[in-house]
């Protein structure tokens, strides 16, 4: 199975060591030189094999980006947020950092969500900014609320992020029942919205077996997330051989 966001960031080539005294710098004033000084071409080059498509990577790696987040975010996080540009993905990135970690009124931080998502333009920011919305977690009816029009959007990123979104938080005894009616109706043709959902439904299955699975034999999903959703099933360390084989034999021809 695809491993969580967090994992994914801690199960990164070892750093070179060359720049880290720059991350414990207390100056804000100049981004863009902050994050030159912690580029590192071979991960530059990493991080470009895994991001078809995107430009811009100058290879910061992501907790030194998450500690200097934390530092804009904590006073004048709105100043701060407004001098990122959208020169590279780590500014972009940044962005969606500061956001997460900003202690703020809950309809400010959702107002600057909205504005975010239009940047989002690969699985990495995406999938990072979910992870460190922890305020969904404390705000679980008013993130509900404010993902469904995420959903039914025409932007593959939009959607992709509604969809983590309910993953990372929703995946409860109060929230299970409503997600699979969700899945079934999502219509969005984009490949990063049905990797999506076949991980969210991977997901449900490793803490909701047996309501998962039943779903699963009635759901209207198209074959290729129905496939892949068995197939990340299959991949779980969670799910044992004997049930592996039952979800294999489960497959579309």
């Amino acid at each position: 199975m695809r491993k969580s966001t967090a994992a994914r960031e801690k199960n990164m080539p070892p750093s070179s060591g060359k720049k880290n005294n720059t991350a414990h710098s207390n100056d804000t004033t100049d981004i863009k030189e902050q994050l030159s000084l912690l580029a590192e071409p071979a991960y530059r080059d990493f991080s470009s094999s895994l991001l078809p498509g995107t430009e811009h990577i100058l290879g910061v790696r992501l907790p030194a980006l998450r500690k200097i987040a934390r530092k804009l975010a904590k006073e004048n996080w709105l100043e701060n947020l407004a001098r990122c540009t959208q020169d590279s993905f780590e500014e972009i990135m940044l962005q969606g950092f500061i956001i997460g970690y900003a202690k703020a009124p809950l309809p400010d931080i959702l107002e600057q969500i909205a504005a975010f998502l239009p940047k989002i333009n690969n699985w990495s920011v995406c999938d990072s900014f979910c992870i460190t919305l922890k305020a969904a977690g404390e705000n679980p009816a008013e993130f509900w609320d404010f993902l469904q029009p995420c959903i039914l959007s025409g932007e593959e990123f939009t959607v992709r992020f509604a969809i983590v979104m309910l993953l990372d938080y929703y995946i409860t005894p109060e929230y299970i029942d409503r997600l699979f009616p969700i899945f079934d109706g999502i219509s969005h043709e984009g490949y990063y919205v049905k990797m999506a959902v076949a991980w969210a439904i991977s997901m449900c299955y490793v803490k909701f077996p047996e309501k998962t699975e039943s779903y699963l034999g009635r759901c209207r999903l198209d074959d290729f997330t129905y496939n892949k959703s068995l197939q990340k099933i299959t991949e779980s360390l969670s799910v044992d051989k004997e049930t592996k084989k039952r979800i294999r034999a489960m497959k579309r021809l």
